[in-house]
């Protein structure tokens, strides 16, 4: 029998937890769902990552003000996944007058952010929620740094008693990738970056430079992260336990993918040769199957050469799983 597609089989709600990391620092996690992170100023409140949908953004805001009264005034998009940022609009009411997203997630919406919108709500249906609330892509007001890693054109924010820096640290899930960090309390807010315990997407990733980055997230030796998805870490010790925990799927997945087309296997051959290595070690973590078909695919088609990754639309997401069910 072949397997559901995606997630659409996972219907049941996850709990919630909203949990204080640090004095201005909270995350915003539901057991392997996707993170938000919240940052809470005496001014102003940042939001990384909006959630799917409006009507789901407002769960979130409902949890900040038990907290908080302050504007929400900045939302990050910490990539363009649609999962993660077609909320933004209900932080309009909020007073949120900036959505902030690097030069590579503007580029990222402009090239695919209609065909990724489409194909995660058929894969997600459960976190897309009130879809018909969404009133359409998320565009954001500011767009920050050059395209390149590092801290050139890096933003700061300052929330009044908290900084907040902002930028796009290397390409990893996506060529967009960017996170928030407070120096002060020593809190990384990574996107999907960084997982811990949950399956790791690669399906848009650039695989042979991930490692790179989460080793420039290392050197900022955080005391607490919120990663993408997973409980939110605290403790250097942990905060490890989380980039390594990425690292070596990453590096797992691309070894598997690198073999597979050195050994001239075709997709389904490179899938099972895949799961020798992978299943063993990440088989029962959240979302594992819904994540390795896109993510063996991203890998093949990488060792194959093909650097910038391909769009994925509804269509060719229902091939390639048909493609490969066993």
């Amino acid at each position: 029998m072949s397997k559901a597609f995606a997630s659409q089989s996972d219907l049941t709600d996850k709990h919630i937890s909203f949990t204080q990391l640090s004095p201005h620092c909270w995350a915003y996690t539901a057991e392997g769902d996707p993170n938000s992170g919240v940052i809470i100023g005496d001014k102003y409140i940042l939001v990384s990552d909006a959630t799917a949908t409006p009507l789901m953004a407002k769960d979130l805001i409902a949890k900040i003000r038990t907290v908080s009264d302050k504007p929400i005034k900045y939302v990050l998009l910490t990539h363009y996944h649609a999962v993660r940022v077609l909320g933004a609009s209900a932080y309009a009411a909020e007073g949120a007058t900036e959505v902030i997203a690097s030069k590579g997630t503007y580029d990222l919406i402009v090239e695919r952010g209609a065909e990724d919108m489409q194909s995660e709500m058929d894969r997600f249906p459960r976190l897309f929620r009130g879809a018909d609330s969404v009133p359409g892509l998320t565009w954001p007001t500011m767009v920050i740094g050059d395209g390149k890693p590092g801290r050139q054109g890096s933003l700061r924010i300052d929330l009044g008693g908290v900084q907040v820096d902002i930028w796009h640290p290397g390409a990893g899930h996506t060529r967009g990738d960017t996170i928030a960090w407070v120096e002060s309390e020593k809190v990384l807010f990574s996107g999907d970056l960084v997982e811990y315990l949950a399956g790791v997407y690669t399906g848009d990733a650039h695989l042979a430079e991930w490692p790179t980055t989460l080793e420039a997230l290392r050197a900022l030796q955080a005391d607490a992260i919120v990663p993408g998805r997973g409980e939110a870490m605290r403790g250097k010790a942990d905060v490890n336990k989380a980039l390594d925990y990425t690292k070596l799927w990453v590096e797992t997945l691309f070894k598997c993918g690198q073999e597979a087309v050195a050994q001239n296997m075709d997709l389904k051959s490179a899938m099972a040769h895949t799961r020798q290595h992978m299943d063993p070690v990440f088989g029962q973590v959240f979302i594992y199957e819904h994540c390795l078909p896109f993510d063996v695919s991203r890998a093949f088609d990488e060792a194959s050469g093909i650097q910038h990754p391909r769009i994925w639309t509804a269509e060719r997401d229902k091939q390639m799983w048909a493609a490969l069910q066993a």
